[in-house]
């Protein structure tokens, strides 16, 4: 059975900062204003670089981003795309382009 590997947090407040816009971002109340502004943006709700790039995860998401090490930055990479597929279904049909590989 897959088990991923440990790998430890080097920047503790910036990746927590970080990730309290991203878990705002989706939280059950505001996760449809989310998707929304996505749309709105035209682009794919997996290309996390781009969505950071618009602002829409906040303006300081890119400084916090890009100021993490590299281990760090991709630490948030995954639980960003686990929160994007933890999406309600009804919520991802509504969205099918947001969410859809073309």
């Amino acid at each position: 059975m897959f088990e991923q590997a440990a790998i430890a947090v080097k920047d503790e407040p910036g990746y927590q900062r970080l990730h309290a816009l991203i878990d705002a971002a989706f939280d059950a109340r505001d996760v449809e204003v989310f998707l929304s502004r996505v749309s709105k943006a035209k682009r794919r709700i997996r290309d996390y670089e781009r969505i950071l790039d618009r602002g829409l995860l906040g303006k300081d998401a890119i400084g916090l981003y890009h100021a993490l090490p590299v281990s760090d930055q991709a630490l948030t990479r995954e639980r960003y795309l686990r929160l994007v597929e933890k999406v309600p279904l009804e919520l991802r049909m509504r969205y099918l382009k947001v969410y859809a590989y073309y």
